[in-house]
């Protein structure tokens, strides 16, 4: 019953941020990374042991063995299709352990990060109507980040299923043996290729998924946080007139007529400061993810155009299997970005349609103060080289295909 409990928190029923945040906290403590501030017992010992193992496969498998054919084997074949379609594939799976690698060196950055949003989340008052609209929003990102995960499994099982289900013996890729287990499709180089492989991509996947899911995760706690402020700043109004409304019922008979602007006020005054708090907080929340993602996107991007690139000059025919992969990942980093750019400039429309025209002079100040604020872009970049935004996922696909129209001629 508890395994299923367990699994279960993996599913939309458990939208809450502390348990998102344990969703891929647990599963990068596989990879020796512990991002979750809660988690106090440390890393077992076993995945010390394992994780080691695992890495020198993929080191092997697609840094020893691209470099001993891309320098070597394509030179003596004269194969440089060949030597782009490995060049591509091994490029491509570099992203999820280099981006590792610049999570660890950040790891006090990120654990800071994921303290600050649990600690906010521990303020809100469960059930309210704020924490409602939350858990709505935060419903739609985990759905997110499930499509993603969803997408990339079942890219990979079609890489390992096809050379399975097609007659015959079949290599994951016999353009591409790995060093000193030639002839690959004998016996019993067949088999170590293909657990090597198996092995070593599932640990790309793994990382990609989950690396990328947390970022998702993070910045969709800012966009949720700033959409339910948007939706508070709608009903402020409202709700003053509601609280005007509760006073007036109890029969307090000091409650007259004239103070019923004070007593309104007085409540949007509380709510304004509160929520000047929250925006403060997610600002500051979103620059901080920035910093500790900053050298992970860079080199994600910069490993993306290279084996976009590479894909292309290899030919689609060869490379159909990896393109999708690679456009899913800067895809979802663009429309994590961009989502936070959309709550952004909802939340200065929803303030300025506050009614704000009703409030005293004191709090007209402190609209016209979050207003401004709000005016200000939250954005995303890629560790500073571009705002991560739909458009810049057009402009990039338009950037690839031309630098592959220009290299295609040369090659």
């Amino acid at each position: 019953m508890g395994i299923i409990t367990t699994i279960r928190k993996f599913g939309l029923e458990y939208c809450d941020l502390p348990t998102m945040i344990w969703n891929v906290a647990v599963m990068l403590r596989l990879a020796i990374l512990n991002v979750d501030p809660r988690h106090k017992k440390g890393i077992p010992t076993i995945y010390y042991i394992i994780a080691p193992m695992v890495v020198c496969c993929f080191c092997y498998a697609y840094c020893f063995s691209t470099l001993w054919f891309v320098f070597v084997r394509s030179r003596e074949t004269n194969d440089m299709v060949g030597a782009m379609v490995v060049f591509s594939l091994s490029v491509c799976t570099e992203i999820g352990p280099t981006k590792l690698f610049f999570l660890i060196l950040n790891r006090n950055e990120i654990k800071s990060l994921v303290g600050k949003c649990l600690e906010l989340n521990s303020l809100l008052i469960a059930g309210s109507r704020f924490h409602k609209n939350l858990l709505t929003q935060m419903r739609t990102v985990k759905k997110r980040f499930i499509f993603y995960g969803s997408l990339n499994i079942m890219n990979g099982v079609v890489y390992f299923i096809l050379p399975l289900v097609t007659p015959g013996r079949r290599a994951l890729n016999e353009s591409f043996p790995f060093y000193g287990l030639e002839p690959v499709l004998e016996t019993p180089y067949y088999e170590i290729t293909y657990i090597v492989a198996l092995i070593s991509s599932t640990y790309v996947l793994h990382l990609t998924i989950n690396i990328t899911g947390l970022l998702i995760i993070l910045t969709g706690y800012t966009e949720s946080q700033m959409i339910g402020l948007s939706l508070e700043f709608q009903e402020l109004w409202n709700d003053a007139n509601k609280h005007y409304q509760e006073i007036t019922l109890t029969g307090n008979s000091s409650i007259t007529v004239n103070n019923e602007d004070a007593i309104k006020n007085n409540y949007i005054k509380r709510q304004l400061n509160n929520m000047i708090k929250i925006h403060t907080a997610n600002i500051q929340i979103l620059r901080q993810t920035e910093r500790a993602f900053r050298g992970a996107l860079a080199a994600e991007f910069v490993l993306l155009i290279l084996s976009l690139l590479a894909e292309l000059l290899g030919g689609l025919e060869n490379t159909y299997i990896q393109i999708p992969y690679g456009f899913a990942l800067v895809g979802m980093d663009c429309l994590a970005g961009q989502r936070v750019l959309d709550a952004g400039l909802a939340l200065e429309e929803a303030v300025y349609d506050s009614k704000w025209e009703n409030f005293n002079a004191e709090n007209m100040k402190l609209v016209w103060m979050i207003l401004l604020n709000a005016q200000k872009p939250l954005k995303l970049s890629a560790g500073g080289l571009a705002t991560l935004n739909l458009g810049i996922l057009m402009s990039f696909a338009r950037s690839v295909y031309s630098a592959y129209t220009a290299f295609s001629s040369h090659v």
